[in-house]
């Protein structure tokens, strides 16, 4: 059960709650993403210029493509020494930024302390490239990944997951493996925050234009650069919607503070009710995003996930 107590403000942590603060007047100060045009945000944040700094690059990470939908698809590899299993990693950034080659110093963190092998997607973004181009890209990436992981490394053991907008395709894909495919060989999935209702559950809608690296202007702005209102509450672009049965295990992890909380609360009941086995990783003061972030709540939630990783591929 839900610990109602989790959800105080008395249950934060004074470290959590000054980084909040602190993170809350540096976004106050900066022009909201929906000022400038997405490519622009893009070449900002990829020449580290962004709120959070320099891009940091791991030098043991491959560049590669593989056959995708709208031609070749580039992923980025990072393979351990020891080899016991894949994560098949979807960034985030609400579908229109972000990139596979801007977290490497997590899945460098993945690869080793989990013994996998790490496939991060540079799937195709919106508005350049709507729905269903980066979902099409991600099924594509999985369908190979199960077709070749024993030739490329080794092993057939596969984790699927992802951040915010890319733990929405990881649920998508999965569902696009099961219908279309009939391949369920997933061991595990990783939720981090995801985004599970682009018609907005009742936190997003309510939650206002406060920014914690979310607001609700910026959660609309980003839903309307990747599909059309109407088509908003479809499985396919909503998997809250779907039927979630026969799915694997999933680790859901989400801050209390993030204005998607009840996407992760939704989903999670649903993925319970349709019979699947479901961990809820809930974390009193969390912000958006706060995995990134360079405090103990953050190392708590990644070392929980890591594990989680780690124990999908060896059982």
């Amino acid at each position: 059960m839900l610990d109602p107590a989790r959800f105080s403000a008395s249950a934060i942590d004074s470290e959590t709650a000054a980084f909040n603060a602190k993170l809350e007047e540096q976004l106050a100060a900066l022009p909201p993403l929906y000022h400038f045009p997405p490519q622009v945000i893009r070449q900002a944040r990829a020449a580290g210029q962004g709120p959070f700094g320099p891009v940091v690059r791991i030098d043991w990470a491959q560049e590669r493509t593989i056959a995708g939908p709208g031609g070749p698809l580039p992923i980025r590899v990072f393979v351990p020494q020891l080899v016991t299993g894949v994560y098949l990693h979807l960034h985030g950034g609400g579908f229109v930024i972000g990139s596979a080659g801007q977290q490497d110093p997590l899945l460098a963190m993945i690869a080793t302390h989990c013994a996998v092998a790490v496939v991060s997607v540079d799937y195709r973004l919106a508005p350049e490239h709507p729905y269903p181009a980066g979902a099409d890209d991600c099924e594509a990436a999985a369908k190979w990944l199960a077709e070749r992981a024993p030739q490329e490394f080794g092993t057939t053991r596969l984790v699927i997951g992802g951040e915010s907008a890319g733990a929405n395709l990881a649920a998508v894909t999965l569902l696009r493996l099961r219908d279309r495919h009939g391949f369920t060989g997933f061991a595990a999935v990783n939720l981090t925050f995801g985004v599970f209702d682009l018609s907005l559950t009742p936190s997003a809608a309510r939650w206002g234009e406060r920014n914690l690296i979310l607001s609700t202007p910026i959660m609309e702005w980003f839903n309307e650069q990747y599909v059309s209102r109407e088509r908003r509450r479809d499985a396919d672009v909503s998997p809250l919607y779907a039927d979630l049965s026969g799915l694997p295990p999933a680790l859901f992890t989400v801050g209390t503070l993030d204005p998607l909380l009840d996407d992760s609360l939704f989903m999670w009941a649903r993925w319970t009710a349709a019979g699947n086995a479901a961990e809820l990783a809930l974390y009193p003061g969390g912000v958006h995003a706060f995995t990134a972030f360079p405090t103990a709540l953050g190392r708590q939630a990644n070392t929980r996930i890591l594990d989680f990783i780690a124990a999908a591929v060896q059982n």
